[in-house]
């Protein structure tokens, strides 16, 4: 049985949304169907779309913040019934063979299969997101959504959230522990809702100061404007962990003097070279460390879905029409987004 679905999709690089009909997969039988009901736009399907990143195919469907309800399930699910409202993050497959998949790490496996824009190596299809109709995804790499929270909010959890909540597990963030995030965009006001609802202690850097309000009413106990030298100096060997969430090439180095000796800086929302260079001497001497995290594993993402539900826990979205997708997207470029958009997909044929 193909499914015969209508997305948007990029034509090519730069070039503006548009409706494109494709075919998803026959469904195997370990496979479930889908109906997206909400999909978030993340800036990284803006950096595909744009192939910011050299290495995009067209078209690309993006979309890796899906929620929707299943349709129909193979004939070997266990974990998922029809009309069970569930979620799709940013991995579809992997080879569950290496160490990573076997540690509940799959977003490190080499063989990883990403939900939009990778080749499927067990039929050669290149994989479509969720600015769609309806995914077709192994069980194992489907989530349970939680039904106590608005659904269009629960979709950038399975990006924002999860790309957040990571290393705050990793680095083991809980009551005692002083946290600090930069940048209060999609990632950051997810890493302070989270970091708070741990029970950490936690500080907002920021270069811009009229965004205290917001951030305290996030999570924040407190703003620190990295651009001013006396709030800087003031949170000196504070911080046990700093998630840095901003997503273009920036200066790190005023951040490594506010950890903690055997503190950590970690990287989740830039990709690539940092300048200025990293000035090593206040690491060596203090065994301070600079790291990176990409999203989580499965196990640790339904781990963050089922305490969202917990904690009433979601998204601060802005809902739009999937036809305002390239407005949304040069809002983006703006940063002008109260935190993630987050496409209604029952507009994709209106």
């Amino acid at each position: 049985m193909t499914l015969n679905v209508l997305g948007w999709a990029a034509p090519a690089a730069k070039a503006p949304m548009a409706p494109w009909s494709f075919e998803r997969r026959d469904p195997r039988p370990d496979d479930v169907v889908i109906d997206i009901d909400y999909c978030g736009v993340c800036h990284s399907d803006l950096h595909n779309v744009q192939n910011d990143w050299g290495r995009s195919t067209y078209p690309m469907i993006p979309g890796h913040e899906i929620i929707g309800r299943v349709s129909a399930v193979g004939s070997q699910v266990t974990k998922f019934a029809v009309g069970d409202r569930v979620g799709v993050g940013c991995m579809v497959d992997s080879c569950f063979a290496c160490d990573p998949c076997e540690d509940g790490e799959e977003q490190y496996c080499p063989h990883c299969v990403y939900t939009y824009g990778h080749t499927d190596p067990k039929d050669g299809r290149v994989t479509y997101g969720g600015y769609s109709e309806k995914i077709v995804v192994t069980e194992r790499f489907v989530l349970k959504a939680p039904e106590t929270i608005d659904p269009a909010s629960v979709a950038p959890l399975l990006c924002a959230g999860i790309t957040t909540w990571s290393p705050l597990r990793h680095w083991n963030v809980g009551p005692g522990s002083k946290v600090a995030i930069v940048g209060l965009g999609g990632l950051g006001h997810m890493g302070l809702k989270l970091a708070k609802a741990l029970g950490a202690d936690v500080t907002l850097f920021s270069r811009s100061p009229g965004k205290e309000a917001d951030a305290r009413r996030l999570g924040a106990d407190r703003v620190v404007i990295s651009t001013d030298a006396g709030q800087m100096a003031a949170v000196v060997d504070t911080f046990d962990l700093i998630i840095d969430t901003v997503p273009y090439v920036h200066d790190v180095n005023p951040y490594i003097p506010t950890l903690t000796t055997d503190g950590t800086l970690v990287l989740v929302g830039y990709l690539g070279p940092l300048e200025p260079a990293l000035d090593t001497a206040p690491m060596v001497f203090r065994r301070k460390a600079v790291a990176g995290s990409l999203i989580g594993g499965i196990r640790d993402t339904q781990e963050m879905l089922d305490f969202c539900g917990e904690h009433g826990i979601g998204a601060d979205v802005e809902v739009i029409r999937m036809q305002d997708i390239d407005a949304a997207f040069e809002r983006l470029k703006k940063a002008d987004v109260k935190y993630r958009f987050v496409i209604d997909m029952a507009t994709l044929r209106a």
